[in-house]
């Protein structure tokens, strides 16, 4: 069809026929060829085009403009349906109601649509109206399009920017609350579980001090990428702002795999990053909850994931921590111990323990590294692992720093003149005013070598002043003591600082080879770059951590000097590092077959215990990940099953495996969970959807014991218990 006839048309059919009632008829002024012209100078000027189809739908004319525009031959639009050459802007809806107009036989206007194989590339208002003869026969559709590419992609801009974080791309802080909200609306309905973490990147305000906003900037953009690979499932990832980040992750409350993803996303987010001011390191920590069992609404759950980040970040950063009703507490339990910790350095609560350092050709130990426990008055012995969580976040960490030193310094000025002494120096100690004098205080009271005392620092340090760095570590180093780069390649511009730097070795954590068994692994090619890159410089590495057979196999194949892991020993008190030494020399020779019992935490607190539907009062004395040690039921049976209530809805199925009169040992038929900071938790919690379903209104899980569950597990009112209570046994006065 011709502009011309398009115009033209049947008598009421021309594209500007109009019917006025005038009393004197309208006179054009413009010739037929002169109209041509002033529309197709239109058509290509992209203020407007034209289009027409014939009664059946296909398009019988385009303006040229259109086709030239997107480089597409004319032939292959013309002849094609309408609603098959455009695609309407907005869903498969808006094309529905295209088809309706257009089957209906009705005008429209103001709709937004592409071309379907090329969308995007041109977006057209397009308008239309029906055609019929002088006869009244249908003759199809005739009308005009706009060309609104540029305002559509601003208002799809805005509308993304709206949705969206502008520097990372992840849903922004508006997205995240419209999309928690709406999801848990539509999860309590259908009584399924979703889980929120609440991400904070730890030392990030280092890199903006000290490289830039810039660099801050590209390492924001950097973290939002690895959160993309870290979590391998359906989930919403957003940035809240600064350097905070939420995840929202539907159907899942196995706190073991979320503490699996939490622990991938720490790792990954604390490996190296290349900026272009420089390399740095930065750490994260996690606050995780799940609805409904601990938080019913959007508010709830953030709030509780909150507060799990905030535990996070006090128990020393670089964790995750799920939320429970006892975080309020744990907190002050928390605080009360950083308050006891003055007393514990005045009274001489603190001892050490030694993990051997062994040499990896004749498995003989070399070196002892000095970790610090802490004999409570009330909880019992804190191990090393646990007391470093508390004096982290304490005042005291120069204090006990420098006794770790001293204490160290005297235990060991007896032993074997070859054997070495290694202390963790904190960054806070040694950036402290009087921390070289401290040191050399200690050689000269004690007498000790300071070629047996090997300083442990890591690449922290080096964020300080570069001058005062430098000054201490050459002091250091006139001292005659050594010196170990701690947790390598994981902190900032190690080639230069290594350079420079008068280190003895270099360690590598067990972070840096934790997937080197793995196929495909490249770690164990990186640990012999490090063996190259440390004998090349004179200094000798040490591989910590290891607690396999296999892995120890190798890292001994990659050069390796010094082995240190639970492989070979777990940490051993003074005591039993003097009669190993009693001959002058120790070696341990580890083997493949080499078994631990799961690690046990000194608890001391009350619960409850349930035996065929009877509910018993009892003291946890200990807990691992495989059982627990209770007190206070006499007459117990070896094989006795009994539900272990831990609180907060953890219900924990056990067996007595063991029995000396008032105490109980028990195997978990699930074994328990890390919780992220050194405790212990269940995998599952009982369902509030089930206690819902029991009469109980949708809740969060309360703090305390569910021996009274309606519907649930028992009713003690209507059970006779079968075990009695130990003599003397008041479990009330704990």
């Amino acid at each position: 069809m011709s502009l011309k006839r398009l115009l033209s048309g049947s008598a009421n059919g021309g594209l500007f026929s109009a019917r006025v009632d005038a009393p004197e008829p309208i006179r054009f002024t413009l010739s037929d060829d002169e109209k041509l012209a002033m529309l197709d100078d239109l058509e290509r000027s992209g203020l407007g085009w034209f289009w027409a189809s014939d009664s059946a739908g296909n398009l019988t004319y385009l303006s040229s403009a259109i086709a030239e525009r997107i480089e597409v031959p004319m032939d292959d639009l013309l002849g094609q349906p309408l609603v098959g050459v455009f695609s309407v802007i907005g869903g498969d809806g808006r094309t529905r109601s295209l088809s309706l107009k257009l089957g209906a036989r009705k005008a429209f206007s103001g709709m937004e649509v592409s071309l379907d194989r090329n969308p995007g590339a041109l977006v057209i208002r397009l308008s239309g109206r029906p055609v019929f003869s002088a006869a009244g026969k249908f003759e199809g559709f005739r009308g005009t399009g706009t060309d609104i590419t540029e305002q559509h992609q601003r208002e799809q801009e805005t509308a993304r920017l709206a949705k969206f974080d502008s520097l990372t791309g992840l849903s922004n802080r508006h997205r995240m609350a419209h999309t928690i909200e709406t999801t848990l609306t539509a999860f309590r309905a259908a009584k399924r579980n979703c889980a929120i973490l609440m991400l904070d990147l730890d030392r990030f305000k280092q890199v903006n001090d000290t490289l830039g906003h810039a660099a801050g900037d590209e390492l924001l953009r950097q973290v939002a990428a690895r959160l993309k690979r870290a979590v391998e499932r359906d989930c919403e990832i957003g940035r809240l702002g600064g350097d905070e980040f939420q995840i929202m992750l539907p159907d899942i409350d196995d706190r073991g795999e979320l503490g699996e993803i939490a622990g991938r996303i720490i790792a990954m987010l604390t490996q190296p990053y290349s900026l272009d001011e420089g390399r740095c390191v930065i750490g994260a920590s996690v606050g995780i909850a799940i609805s409904p069992h601990d938080g019913v609404s959007a508010e709830d759950i953030v709030r509780s994931a909150d507060m799990a980040l905030y535990a996070a970040k006090n128990g020393g950063r670089g964790q995750f921590r799920f939320f429970s009703g006892d975080l309020a507490n744990e907190a002050i339990f928390r605080k009360r111990l950083e308050g006891d910790l003055h007393e514990a350095v005045r009274e001489e609560q603190l001892f050490l323990k030694y993990q051997p350092v062994l040499s990896s050709e004749v498995q003989q130990v070399v070196a002892l590294e000095a970790l610090v426990c802490w004999n409570h008055p009330q909880r019992g012995e804190i191990d090393w692992e646990e007391f470093q969580s508390i004096v982290d976040g304490s005042a005291l960490i120069v204090d006990v720093g420098e006794w770790t030193i001293r204490k160290a310094c005297q235990e060991a000025r007896d032993w074997p003149a070859g054997l070495r002494i290694a202390v963790n120096v904190p960054t806070q100690q040694f950036s402290a005013n009087g921390f070289v004098e401290s040191v050399s205080n200690v050689l000269d009271e004690t007498d000790f070598d300071p070629d047996r005392l090997e300083l442990e620092v890591n690449e922290s340090v080096f964020l300080g002043d570069a001058n005062m760095v430098d000054k201490t570590l050459a002091s250091l180093f006139k001292l005659g003591v050594r010196l170990t780069l701690d947790e390598f390649g994981t902190g900032y511009s190690s080639l230069d600082y290594l350079r420079r730097a008068p280190f003895d070795s270099i360690k590598i954590g067990d972070n840096f080879f934790s997937e080197a068994l793995e196929p495909d692994s490249r770690e164990l090619a990186l640990v012999k770059a490090i063996v190259a890159l440390a004998r090349a410089l004179g200094m000798a590495t040490i591989a910590t951590g290891i607690e396999s057979f296999d892995l120890l196999q190798e890292l001994r194949a990659c050069g390796i000097n010094n082995l240190q892991g639970s492989v070979f020993t777990d940490p051993v008190p003074a005591a039993e590092v003097e009669r190993e030494l009693s001959d002058g020399t120790w070696t341990i020779v580890p083997t493949g077959s080499r078994s631990r019992r799961a690690k046990r935490r000194t608890v001391l607190r009350n619960i409850q215990v349930i035996n065929d539907d009877y509910s018993y009062s009892v003291t946890l004395r200990n807990l691992s990940r495989t059982g627990a040690l209770i007190q206070g039921l006499m007459d117990v049976p070896l094989g006795a099953q009994f539900v272990v209530d831990l609180g907060g809805g953890q219900l924990a199925v056990a067996t007595v495996i063991r029995e000396s009169g008032d105490i109980q040992g028990l195997e978990f038929e699930t074994p328990l969970v890390d919780d992220g900071a050194g405790g212990l938790c269940t995998r599952h919690r009982v369902s509030p959807y089930e206690l819902a379903s029991a009469g109980a209104p949708l809740a969060a899980l309360a703090a305390g014991d569910y021996k009274a569950m309606q519907g649930g597990l028992l009713n003690s009112a209507l059970s006779v218990p079968r075990f009695g209570y130990a003599p003397d046994y008041h479990p009330d006065l704990l």
